[in-house]
C-alpha cells in the first residue's frame, strides 16, 4: 500500500487487495452516488479477486484508490494495473498496436473499471466534484511516476464524464440497448409491450416464441436464495460452454458465483430453460430492486435449440421486468438486433489519457473523427424505431 499527503491535508491511499478496505464504508459512499448499480459494490469486487477471477495472475492487478480528507473517506475507485484488454468491451488494441510499431510499451495501462462487466455506472465514487477531480489526478500522477502509457476509466457516469471533460481528458463514446419501462403508465402485461411494436417486429417475436414453444420448452424463473448449488452448477456448465462455441476461455470461476450465491443473492435472477424435465439451457440476469433495473449478463445452452437464445436473454426477462415492475432492462454490450426486441441505442462513455505527446495528439484526432460518426450512427439508429407513433396496435392487429 503506497501513501501521499498533500498540501490540502488529504491522503492517497493505492490498496492492492480489495479485503483491505472497509466494505461497508465503500458502500456507504457508492450508495450516495447518482448512479450506483450492484457490480461496484464491495463484494462484487472482491468477489472478483478472491476466486481469482480478476486477480494479478490474470492480469487485472488491484490498485484501488483511496482518498481520506480528515480521516473521512471521499473519494475511491477500482483501480487496476493491466497488461492487456481483454475483458474490457471497450477496445483499445489498435492503440496498443501503434505504440508497439513504434518501440513503444502500451501495456502496463492503468484502468478504472468494474473487470468483464459493461454496465454503465459510477465509476468515481466521490462525495463532491472537488473530489471526483482528485481521483483523476491521482490516476494521471500514479501513470506518470510508474511512466505507463495510459489511464481509462470505462462505462462512467455522467458525473463522472463531467469531471473526466474538465481534467481535459478525452472522452468516447460507444453505444449499448436498453430497454426502458413505458412512463407514465408503465406495460400492464408482455402482450401490452408487444402490442406497442411495430407489425413486422411483433410478429418476428410472436413466431421465435411459437417456435420455442413448440420444441417443448418451458421457463422456471429463480430469484436469490431460491438458486440452490445444482442451478448454479448448472448455469456455470451453460455459461462454460458458450466460451466453448467461441474458442474461448470464461472470465469468471465456479467459485465467483459461489461468492456471489452466498454474498449478493438479491441481486441475482436465474432463468433456466426445461425440455420436458431436461434442463437445456441458462440465463442468469443482475437485478437492482431498489433502483428497478436489470441487467442482461450471461447465457448459455447444452444444445442448439432455434431462438431459444432470444426467448432466455431477451423475452424471459423482458416479460419478468414488466410483471415485476422494473423501469430498465439493460441488454449488455453491443448487438443491433436488440432493437427488435424493443431495446433501443443508449450512448456509453470512457475517458482517457496518454501519457506521449504525440500519440494522445494522434488519439484524440482519431476521437473526434470516430466521435462525428458516432452520432451518426445514432441518429441513423433512432430513425428506425420499432415502436409505432401510437404506441397501441391498430384494430383487427394481433
Amino acid at each position: 500500500m503506497q501513501e501521499a499527503t498533500s498540501s490540502d491535508d488529504y491522503v492517497i491511499r493505492v490498496i492492492d487487495r480489495p479485503a483491505l478496505i472497509d466494505a461497508s464504508v465503500w458502500n456507504d459512499l457508492l450508495d450516495a452516488q447518482g448512479d450506483a448499480t450492484p457490480f461496484m459494490r464491495h463484494e462484487y469486487l472482491q468477489a472478483l479477486h478472491e476466486s481469482a477471477s480478476a486477480c494479478d495472475s490474470t492480469g487485472w492487478l488491484p490498485q484501488f484508490l483511496i482518498i481520506e480528507r480528515h480521516g473521512e473517506l471521499v473519494a475511491s475507485c477500482p483501480l487496476y494495473l493491466k497488461d492487456h484488454s481483454y475483458g474490457e468491451y471497450v477496445f483499445d488494441w489498435a492503440w496498443a498496436d501503434a505504440y508497439q510499431r513504434h518501440g513503444l510499451a502500451y501495456y502496463p495501462k492503468l484502468l478504472c473499471a468494474v473487470p468483464f462487466t459493461p454496465v454503465p455506472g459510477s465509476r468515481l465514487l466521490a462525495r463532491d466534484l472537488q473530489s471526483r477531480q482528485w481521483l483523476l489526478d491521482a490516476m494521471s500522477q500514479i501513470a506518470r511516476d510508474a511512466k505507463l502509457s495510459s489511464a481509462h476509466v470505462l462505462f462512467m457516469s455522467d458525473a463522472d464524464r463531467e469531471a473526466a471533460n474538465r481534467a481535459g481528458w478525452m472522452l468516447r463514446s460507444t453505444v449499448q440497448f436498453h430497454w426502458t419501462n413505458r412512463q407514465p403508465e408503465p406495460y400492464a402485461d408482455f402482450a401490452e409491450f408487444l402490442a406497442s411494436l411495430q407489425r413486422e417486429k411483433r410478429k418476428k417475436i410472436q413466431q421465435e416464441r411459437r417456435r420455442v414453444g413448440e420444441a417443448g420448452i418451458h421457463f422456471t424463473a429463480l430469484c436469490g436464495p431460491d438458486i440452490d448449488a445444482s442451478d448454479w452448477d448448472f448455469f456455470y456448465r451453460c455459461y462454460t460452454l458458450t466460451y466453448r462455441a467461441h474458442h474461448s476461455t470464461p472470465y469468471l470461476t465456479r467459485d465467483f458465483f459461489a461468492r456471489m450465491a452466498a454474498r449478493m443473492p438479491q441481486h441475482w435472477l436465474l432463468f433456466i430453460a426445461r425440455q420436458g424435465n431436461r434442463r437445456v439451457a441458462a440465463s442468469l440476469i443482475g437485478i437492482d430492486m431498489a433502483q428497478r433495473r436489470a441487467f442482461g449478463r450471461y447465457w448459455g445452452a447444452v444444445e442448439p435449440i432455434p431462438f431459444l437464445h432470444f426467448e432466455a436473454c431477451y423475452y424471459q426477462p423482458l416479460e419478468w421486468c414488466i410483471a415485476n415492475g422494473m423501469q430498465r432492462f439493460e441488454g449488455g454490450a453491443q448487438g443491433e438486433h436488440k432493437m427488435a426486441r424493443g431495446l433501443m441505442p443508449v450512448q456509453t462513455w470512457s475517458a482517457h489519457w496518454l501519457a506521449h505527446p504525440r500519440f494522445s495528439r494522434a488519439v484524440a484526432d482519431f476521437l473526434e473523427h470516430e466521435g462525428a460518426g458516432m452520432t451518426q450512427y445514432m441518429d441513423d439508429l433512432n430513425e428506425r424505431q420499432p415502436f409505432k407513433t401510437s404506441g397501441t396496435a391498430l384494430p383487427g392487429e394481433n
